[in-house]
């Protein structure tokens, strides 16, 4: 973010990142879109979008983002989607303040456009329904209406339908390799295949709860195309495989692994700092250590 001073009537609202437990592409549709099945879960590890509401129905972006012309930012879409789709009166001056990595497959930009949304729907005094948001995050991406449902949650279809899911309290360890991965591409790989047998939120739960999900059979089905392009990654996944099992989150680039307590996550990341090198000699591998979230924290912004 640049250097731009946040005065006192800013509202600060979080946006926190997801990984995703396991990812199983079961089909695809006649459109092109690809069938899924997934478990999101948040953690405490946030962008933070701040927003100053505006009188004059103006929407402005206040700092820039590099590489992200302003027409394209989803917090700016996100904003100019919900004004028209209410005819509000009103704008917002929006500073985004960034922390999750771009494009690692942990849903910053997704996430961004769901705080917005949640946002000014309570700035703005919208009372749209948390359905109604779910619906206009549709429209910006796949990932959004996950933010704005607010729960850790079961996806199927292309991302959309989701039910919540019960998940225990963990600890994670999530890496995030110099490599940028392109979600299209992977995607599109003839490699991919795209017939997992879909499984059900009461089998994953069993697995979860009773003989830990260390063992079971989930997986993320991109990872295997992923890491035959991007060998950076298959390294991370080996590496923190020494101390629980790893899987990549979302398309990629970032990797994770569960933990049971903090104390066990922080040795990890300890461990990376001092043994980075053997990872990648060119640019160390960013990690950082995050708490599973039972609910968004802006959840009550909707109902």
């Amino acid at each position: 973010m640049q250097d731009i001073e946040l005065t006192d009537d800013y509202r600060a609202f979080p946006a926190p990142a997801k990984v995703n437990l396991f990812l199983h592409v079961t089909g695809r549709r006649d459109d092109g879109y690809h069938l899924l099945q997934t478990v999101f879960r948040l953690l405490d590890y946030s962008d933070t979008v701040h927003i100053r509401p505006r009188t004059d129905g103006i929407i402005r972006r206040v700092a820039n983002i590099p590489n992200v012309p302003e027409e394209q930012d989803l917090c700016v879409r996100a904003a100019h989607l919900i004004k028209q789709h209410t005819h509000s009166a009103l704008g917002a001056d929006i500073i985004l303040q960034k922390q999750i990595p771009m494009g690692g497959g942990l849903g910053g930009g997704s996430s961004d456009a769901a705080t917005v949304l949640l946002a000014l729907n309570h700035l703005w005094n919208l009372q749209l329904s948390r359905r109604e948001l779910q619906a206009l995050g549709l429209k910006l991406g796949a990932d959004v209406p996950v933010f704005v449902f607010g729960e850790n949650a079961w996806a199927e279809g292309i991302g959309e339908a989701l039910q919540p899911i019960a998940l225990k309290p963990a600890w994670y360890v999530v890496l995030t390799p110099p490599v940028h991965v392109s979600t299209a591409e992977v995607f599109a790989s003839k490699e991919l295949t795209r017939n997992t047998i879909p499984t059900t939120i009461a089998a994953f739960s069993g697995m979860a709860s009773g003989t830990s999900l260390e063992r079971s059979q989930v997986q993320n089905d991109l990872e295997s195309v992923v890491c035959r392009q991007y060998p950076i990654i298959a390294s991370c996944l080996s590496w923190l495989n020494q101390f629980s099992q790893a899987r990549m989150s979302g398309s990629g680039a970032s990797v994770f692994a569960e933990f049971t307590s903090r104390a066990e996550a922080a040795s990890v990341l300890e461990k990376l700092a001092r043994e980075n090198a053997g990872l990648s000699a060119d640019t160390p591998v960013a990690g950082f250590l995050a708490h599973g979230l039972d609910k968004h924290p802006l959840y009550d912004l909707a109902a």
